[in-house]
């Protein structure tokens, strides 16, 4: 080989840098145009999220309340302070925002409303149980949360 063509494959001419620098930006914009339709409903998580956390602090208070009990006086608006078994959530759904159980609104969940169904049966071996449907909702998305609650004590 000659010195003259050895001299000649070192380096890069302005042609071949440009080519390169149009490929790589060809490439780098495709790759930010597929990331960018990936992120593009990123804080759809964040709404899911919120919705199962609204229906599994829902669902807890239920199922820490007794199997069964005396009968309650009916709460005002979407206070749950009165119930005083499983068996009272039936029914109980909010249509402005979630609520404490005093009934005070959380301002943040304003936008999330949710529904509960209890549902009277047994287990396949007699033991009484409670089938507890939690749905929150959130604009078109729909959450459903569905426990058991026995009366085996």
């Amino acid at each position: 080989m000659s010195i003259r063509s050895r001299r000649r494959a070192r380096g890069m001419t302005l042609i071949e840098l440009i080519l390169s620098i149009v490929i790589i930006g060809v490439g780098l914009a495709g790759v930010l145009v597929a990331f960018n339709q990936a992120v593009l409903h990123s804080a759809d998580p964040m709404v899911r999220k919120q919705m199962l956390a609204i229906a599994e602090e829902m669902m807890e208070e239920i199922s820490l309340k007794p199997f069964a009990a005396a009968a309650n006086a009916a709460p005002a608006v979407c206070a749950r302070d009165t119930y005083n078994d499983v068996a009272d959530y039936n029914g109980y759904a909010t249509a402005a925002g979630i609520c404490d159980i005093d009934g005070a609104a959380i301002a943040a969940l304003a936008t999330y409303n949710v529904a509960v169904a209890v549902t009277v049966g047994a287990l396949p071996n007699g033991v009484a149980a409670l089938r507890v449907v939690v749905t929150v909702t959130h604009g078109g998305e729909t959450l459903t949360l569905t426990g058991y609650r026995t009366g085996w004590a």
